[in-house]
């Protein structure tokens, strides 16, 4: 049945995965492997941080990996086409591989730095969050235990959790066992339901038939300045500027007070002839 055509292939073109990844896999740092039926054979599309350890010297490997596929998988036609990752960084297969590499070289006594530092590296490449679990022997004592490193915004449930998050797991084999290591990474451009953008009102902006700008011949009218007007100060007015009314009335209290003054004088000289 066709149904059966289907699964057969799917399962094939899995094993093609396992075998490139195995082969290639941890040196090149392969991000991802797509397989694709087209009328001419099959393209196989793998992007890897080291593109130039698929191709070979002078294309020998790649030359090899064809053969082999042709050969041992049954394959008619297959082309293989190798690019660069865009952002290594934050490519959760690319980290997976590159933790797994370090841990082989290094061994297990060295995964605390390992793990910050292929954290740091991420966040730094604008990732929203990352989540790294180390687990086996000798992480972090003779028993297996795991340790967690995260960083960031990582989404747990829904759908977004299941589509947008990428995820890789990959196996650092020692002399001590095998230690895995799972990585979950929210890319940059990954756009989250609950994140709110507050727009800026555009201010107005004044039209040309209210600018009223002179032409390029006419020359703007000359602004005359008006001549600042003296600060009169208040000064108190002297005797001689007093008016007329004052001085009459001055000297009728003059009168007046030299009329009482003599009208009193006889009265004490009567008295004391008395």
């Amino acid at each position: 049945m066709i149904e059966r055509e289907f699964i057969r292939e799917k399962a094939k073109y899995l094993k093609v995965k396992e075998y490139l990844d195995a082969q290639v896999g941890k040196q090149a740092s392969i991000g991802s492997i797509n397989i694709e039926k087209t009328p001419l054979g099959e393209k196989i599309s793998i992007e890897a941080a080291r593109p130039g350890i698929i191709i070979g010297r002078a294309g020998k490997t790649i030359t090899d990996l064809t053969h082999t596929l042709k050969v041992k998988f049954k394959m008619e036609n297959p082309q293989i086409e190798v690019r660069e990752v865009s952002n290594p960084q934050t490519n959760a297969s690319v980290i997976s591989k590159k933790i797994a590499s370090d841990l082989e070289k290094f061994g297990p006594a060295r995964f605390k730095a390992i793990g910050h530092k292929a954290l740091d590296a991420a966040m730094r490449a604008g990732a929203l969050g990352i989540e790294i679990r180390i687990g086996g022997r000798g992480v972090p004592g003779q028993r297996a235990a795991s340790w967690l490193f995260s960083a960031g915004y990582m989404k747990k449930s829904g759908q977004m959790a299941i589509d947008d998050v990428d995820k890789s797991t990959s196996r650092a084999d020692l002399r001590s066992g095998a230690v895995g290591i799972q990585v979950r990474v929210m890319p940059p451009n990954m756009r989250l339901p609950d994140k709110i953008t507050i727009l800026e009102v555009p201010l107005p902006v004044p039209s040309v038939e209210t600018m009223q700008v002179p032409a390029k011949d006419e020359q703007a009218p000359p602004v005359i300045a008006e001549p600042a007007k003296k600060r009169q100060s208040k000064k108190k007015p002297s005797t001689s500027e007093l008016p007329k009314a004052d001085e009459s009335s001055a000297k009728s209290g003059g009168v007046s007070a030299s009329a009482n003054a003599t009208a009193q004088t006889p009265v004490a000289s009567t008295q004391g002839a008395k």
